[in-house]
């Protein structure tokens, strides 16, 4: 349930004690849970559409970084509103435990997840992003795979029930070292 932690940050998610929260540098997030599904269809069909445009200017082969900072200059030029590497960072009983990076959250409502893998997207990719949905709250996940022969995507939904992956979220946290 979401609940307002302090005038500088939002709670977007808590569950079993933990709390996952965006950093007061990035802006609200949070999907309209009215949305429609065919205003998230479009949209998805236009970061799509921009991914597609990437692939075919660069190729396959490059660094992720390259297709992120590419991919944010369709959306651009699309009239996509989107954040890169927007950080939400997690807690557990109040105590921050790591980080959290979405590639791009596009329009407030889509989480983009982008790969640069030379084998096709298997279910670990898969579940990282079901991970930043259910984190997130958010309820649609495009994830991109830029080096393979062709554009390869998949549009993806939150579980059901996200019990199951309340323990999962740990593999995808990035925990600073402690000086």
């Amino acid at each position: 349930m979401p609940v307002k932690a302090s005038d500088s940050d939002t709670c977007l998610f808590e569950f079993g004690g933990c709390r996952i929260i965006v950093l007061a540098d990035s802006q609200r997030i949070g999907a309209d849970k009215q949305m429609s599904v065919v205003a998230s269809n479009d949209v998805t069909y236009k970061i799509i559409g921009c991914a597609m445009a990437v692939h075919n200017e660069l190729g396959p082969g490059l660094r992720e970084g390259i297709y992120q900072r590419a991919l944010a200059l369709k959306m651009d030029a699309a009239g996509l509103a989107h954040e890169e590497e927007r950080r939400v960072e997690v807690f557990i009983q109040g105590t921050p435990v790591g980080l959290l990076y979405l590639d791009h959250v596009v329009e407030e409502t889509i989480i983009v997840e982008i790969k640069a893998l030379k084998h096709p997207l298997t279910d670990d990719e898969v579940g990282q992003v079901i991970t930043y949905l259910v984190a997130t709250g958010h309820r649609v996940g495009l994830l991109l795979n830029f080096s393979r022969e062709r554009l390869q995507y998949m549009r993806i939904l939150p579980p059901r029930k996200v019990d199951a992956w309340r323990e999962r979220v740990r593999r995808y946290i990035w925990n600073p070292p402690h000086t």
